[in-house]
């Protein structure tokens, strides 16, 4: 059977659509909090797949968040290891940051819906199943990241370039977010509602709305591509 390890940094963003993939797959799923893990005894090679999910907090916040540190530990081990590894938002940026590459505020929030632009490496990758002719694509991030070294680049957005690479033989690092459900959005209004009510540009009946509009559509192609993707790393 295979076993999965999520990293999580915050209750509201979770696996998401890779919850009911997992579960029809008879998946076993653990959970492991991030902010207060033990981090001695986590250990990063055990799983068949460890999932870093996302949160509000900025990977240059060690200070502030000592969980930080041995976290992109962890993860830095995994990635020698070259397993199967999934990292999405801080996720990706974590991911980023244990490959050497640096981690920064960007220019501007993206948070709402925006298409993916596919690069040519990722035309005839499980990535292309997100491109713009098939769905729009959820942000929510105000960093971003050099590419790390030996990465390669699959997708991006005019805003902010480096949302997607894959590195070595079985890492897959999303600055954008193909998990998410509709309905588990409404969590997130909740939970971000203070960075809502100051960014510029959006509002919890714009991001409701848009919502309606690219879920569903999300969804269907996020799912097609989390099931190619697995399926190439054989498991």
């Amino acid at each position: 059977m295979v076993s999965v390890s999520v990293l999580r940094h915050v209750a509201f963003e979770d696996l998401g659509i890779l919850c009911d993939l997992f579960n029809e797959l008879g998946w076993t799923v653990e959970y492991i909090e991030a902010p207060n893990a033990d981090w001695v005894d986590f250990d990063p090679i055990e799983p068949d797949l460890l999932v870093i999910l996302g949160g509000p907090v900025s990977v240059n916040d060690e200070q502030s968040f000592p969980f930080l540190g041995p976290e992109i530990i962890s993860i830095k081990k995994r990635l020698e290891a070259d397993l199967p590894t999934l990292g999405i938002c801080l996720g990706a940026q974590l991911i980023a940051r244990a490959l050497g590459a640096k981690v920064f505020k960007a220019e501007e929030k993206e948070i709402g819906w925006k298409p993916l632009l596919i690069s040519g490496s990722a035309q005839k990758s499980p990535v292309s199943y997100l491109s713009a002719t098939q769905c729009s694509m959820f942000h929510w991030h105000g960093d971003s990241f050099d590419l790390p070294v030996g990465a390669v680049l699959l997708a991006g957005t005019d805003a902010c370039p480096h949302q997607v690479f894959s590195w070595g033989r079985a890492t897959l690092a999303f600055q954008c977010h193909p998990e998410v459900r509709g309905y588990d959005l409404e969590k997130w209004f909740v939970g971000h509602a203070v960075e809502i009510q100051t960014a510029s540009g959006t509002s919890v009946s714009k991001l409701r709305e848009d919502t309606q509009r690219y879920a569903a559509g999300l969804e269907r192609c996020g799912r097609l591509f989390f099931e190619k993707w697995l399926s190439e790393l054989g498991l």
